[in-house]
């Protein structure tokens, strides 16, 4: 869906945002959406390493007596 808005797109979402935020708005809506991507990935990589681990570990069956 993303590789079709081209620079022409992209320079018009950023006038509309410009305009619907103001300037003062938009570095702190940056930072905002910057750092929800850098949790997304974070956990992403979390959820992938743990099945990766748990795919790795033989499970071991509990002797009952």
């Amino acid at each position: 869906m993303l590789q079709n808005i081209g620079i022409p797109g992209l320079i018009l979402v950023l006038v509309i945002a410009l305009i619907i935020f103001g300037p003062s708005k938009l570095p702190e809506l940056g930072r905002a959406v910057g750092s929800t991507l850098k949790e997304f990935k974070k956990s992403t990589r979390e959820l992938v390493s743990d099945e990766d681990t748990s795919k790795a570990e033989p499970k071991k069956e509990e002797k009952t007596i």
